[in-house]
């Protein structure tokens, strides 16, 4: 084939191979949507094929017994062919029932080409659709026939086609083992291909719920704390209003300016959700809070009105950032309880610390113990973020005679981290 020629049928619809394909890909498909057109089909073309042959007299060239009689060639004709139609469902029983039919064929001596085109269609799908285990005794009902015609006409020999049968059969029969093994490949593949889609998505279910409780998380931990501070604000600033007016207007601003804070936040994180569902809209993006930026965060809860002591012991600067936003998140967890919880007296204690092996951070306070806190999202929020870095977090009342809430963090370090 030429390059041009080549060039053609591409440009035609593909490659002899692809064309080819496609095609036995349609009459696959019509002969798995309509069997029984097929199967009359095939049916049909046998039956008249035979039925020309022994109109012709042909047959009778080669047939072991040129005078027999023409009734036994029509029934065979006509009965062997019928007996094909029964070759999906029951291929073994169709060769039992050809069985007979083949032995009249094999006595008479008649030599009908279309006896054989039978037996072999019938052989390829004893050995398409039954265990090849059923391929000993096909070949053992196939050569009863043969030892009928050898021991009615020994003259005309047996060797030669006793050899031609079985090498028909062995043909037909690899033929048929051949298709089996690539349909049942090719069924292998597509229920791969099904098991990989289902996991996929999966995946993607997955995904998609890991990526809304990270929302959720990120959400709570922003909105929750601001609130906490802007409500202890507001508190303290309607009490200060009777008697102090300044320190009153001191807590709308910074009422105030808590809020911006908590709508930059927002923005930002609604930002990144609209780029993963608009990826040409970009967000607007800013480095996620850690150690450095605690003085900020605990000036905030200072503001709204609740006394804390700083204890920070090693280079907590030189934390990786994933880890550092961890103990950002939880002291912040812990200082907004703490707010809404602890009572108008209660103070609160920060006790951070970088040793070689691992980060702790532990937030105490003085307020009452209330069963209230465990509740919500933020105590399994602070769970969560600790888990992803194999680190360990208790919660829970501090032990008698102290009163108030003690939680406890504690990050080992990767060996890359360590001092």
């Amino acid at each position: 084939m030429t390059a041009g020629t080549a060039a053609g049928a591409q440009a035609d619809g593909g490659t002899l191979t692809q064309l080819v394909n496609r095609a036995a890909q349609r009459i696959g498909a019509f002969d798995k949507s309509r069997p029984l057109v097929w199967d009359l089909l095939l049916t049909g073309c046998l039956l008249l094929g035979g039925t020309l042959d022994v109109a012709a007299g042909g047959w009778r060239m080669v047939a072991p017994n040129p005078d027999v009689p023409l009734w036994p060639a029509a029934v065979c004709t006509v009965a062997l062919p019928l007996t094909v139609l029964r070759r999906r469902t029951h291929p073994l029983g169709a060769l039992l029932a050809m069985l007979p039919f083949a032995v009249l064929h094999a006595w008479s001596g008649a030599g009908l080409q279309i006896a054989v085109f039978c037996q072999l269609i019938v052989v390829f799908n004893i050995a398409l659709r039954l265990p090849t285990r059923q391929l000993a005794l096909t070949g053992g009902l196939l050569t009863v026939p043969l030892v009928v015609t050898a021991a009615r006409f020994p003259a005309d020999g047996w060797a030669i086609p006793l050899q031609s049968s079985l090498t028909s059969f062995a043909a037909v029969a690899l033929l048929g083992i051949a298709v089996r093994t690539r349909q049942e490949y090719t069924a292998s593949l597509r229920e791969r291909a099904k098991q990989l889609e289902i996991e996929r998505d999966q995946q993607a279910q997955l995904a998609t719920a890991a990526e809304r409780t990270r929302i959720a998380r990120e959400m709570h931990d922003i909105l929750g704390h601001n609130l906490s501070v802007i409500t202890g604000l507001a508190d303290g600033g309607s009490y200060a209003a009777k008697k102090n007016p300044q320190r009153a207007t001191e807590a709308l601003d910074a009422i105030a300016t808590t809020s911006r804070q908590a709508l930059t936040e927002l923005r930002r994180l609604l930002g990144i959700l609209q780029n993963d569902t608009h990826p040409d809209t970009p967000a607007e993006l800013t480095p996620q809070p850690g150690v450095g930026e605690l003085d900020q965060l605990i000036d905030g809860v200072r503001a709204a009105g609740l006394p804390v002591r700083v204890t920070i012991t090693g280079d907590l600067e030189a934390v990786p950032t994933g880890r550092q936003l961890t103990v950002y998140r939880v002291v912040q967890e812990a200082l907004t309880n703490t707010l809404k919880h602890a009572g108008p007296d209660a103070t609160a204690t920060v006790v951070l610390s970088r040793t070689p092996e691992s980060v702790t951070a532990e937030i105490t306070d003085t307020g009452r113990p209330s069963p209230t806190r465990p509740g919500g999202h933020g105590i399994p929020g602070m769970r969560e973020r600790t888990a992803l870095y194999a680190g360990t977090l208790d919660v829970g009342p501090l032990p008698p005679p102290d009163s108030g809430w003690r939680v406890h963090l504690h990050l080992p370090n990767d060996e890359d981290d360590r001092l």
